[in-house]
């Protein structure tokens, strides 16, 4: 495959030095996009997009000709790896993902096993393989999945969930059981992950995001100590070239330290940590990517400017940033604005890398 023309997101993972801030924003290929919403149309629904390797490799590529980003990342769903198992997944109109077949009972919980990743989501390494061809090594791409725990949050409650009261109830009453689904879970990822740098991904992601509902101390058992052996498992180098992780916590400020000492490469802020103070607590340790208030989108083209600038200042010289919103970007955003976003960054950022 060709040699990347656009390294900087890679390096910077790496805290390697780069000329500017890498940036790229999660949830770039989405409903924003006008374009994006024709491919969909064409496509018959969200899993006939995410299943179809050519429609997914289409929406992936869509933001780059729009933006000047410095990666790509795989267009999929977290939750196909569920779906791999035989839950059921679909999309209900207005209600987000649903399962058929949550995991309700002893007997279903004890039958989940790891799928067969070669067969199961052909679909998803074909994409991946598609994508690295089409990009020509323009700028990387990123793989990417769900965490064990966000996985079983919606294997166990059937869907999203405003108080998680099924799962923390198994949480607490039936420990044994969760944790039989999260070791199901994490083996299934670190396959699945491993697959990708196998068809082509030059970094992984992987999306915690209902970690920071946890207390602390469930946090560390049902979703850090997780998070740490899928880490463990990944494929560190492909072809000779380092592949970079990113673990992203959702909510999970509190626990920065406890994050970084995982072995992941670089950590994801969401929008209520401060980027200086972060970076002072873990810096040394990882690279850190974030943390606009995806909301500041909605502001005019100067407003977001400023508020770039700040992040910018706030982590401040050197290396070891890639710049990027605290969560997915709306669906409601304006296309322009994200222009000025990564305008501001590539412009303000190069003060901060002389």
């Amino acid at each position: 495959m060709a040699a990347l023309i656009n390294d900087t997101f890679i390096r910077a993972l790496l805290r390697q030095p780069t000329p500017y801030t890498p940036v790229w924003i999660m949830r770039q290929a989405g409903r924003y996009l006008p374009e994006y919403n024709a491919t969909r149309k064409r496509a018959g629904s969200f899993l006939g997009l995410a299943k179809n390797p050519g429609y997914a490799t289409e929406v992936t590529l869509q933001p780059l000709a729009r933006f000047a980003l410095d990666a790509a990342i795989l267009f999929s769903d977290i939750l196909t790896v569920p779906d791999a198992m035989g839950l059921g997944l679909y999309f209900a109109e207005g209600e987000g993902p649903k399962f058929e077949r949550p995991l309700r009972d002893e007997a279903a919980i004890k039958k989940l096993a790891v799928p067969d990743i070669g067969s199961t989501l052909r679909y998803v390494t074909d994409t991946v393989s598609q994508i690295r061809g089409a990009l020509h090594g323009k700028v990387p791409l990123i793989g990417f999945s769900g965490s064990p725990y966000t996985l079983a949050c919606y294997m166990v409650e059937g869907g999203g969930s405003a108080d998680f009261r099924r799962i923390k109830s198994m949480l607490y009453d039936r420990p044994d059981l969760l944790h039989h689904i999260l070791d199901i879970n994490a083996r299934s990822v670190i396959a699945y992950l491993n697959a990708q740098i196998e068809a082509g991904a030059q970094a992984v992601m992987i999306f915690d995001t209902w970690g920071g509902s946890l207390s602390a101390a469930a946090y560390r058992e049902f979703s850090l100590a997780y998070l740490q052996r899928i880490v463990a498992g990944l494929t560190r180098d492909h072809d000779g070239v380092r592949v970079p992780s990113i673990v992203f916590t959702k909510g999970g400020g509190l626990w920065l330290e406890d994050i970084a000492a995982i072995g992941c490469d670089a950590v994801g802020l969401d929008w209520t940590c401060d980027i200086g103070a972060a970076r002072a607590r873990v810096g040394a340790k990882v690279a850190l990517q974030g943390n606009l208030d995806p909301m500041t989108l909605f502001a005019q083209p100067e407003s977001i400017r400023a508020q770039v600038g700040k992040v910018l200042a706030s982590y401040g010289n050197g290396p070891g940033h890639v710049f990027n919103l605290g969560h997915g970007v709306s669906q409601f955003t304006n296309p322009d604005h994200v222009g000025a976003l990564v305008e501001a960054v590539h412009d303000l950022s190069r003060a901060y890398h002389a």
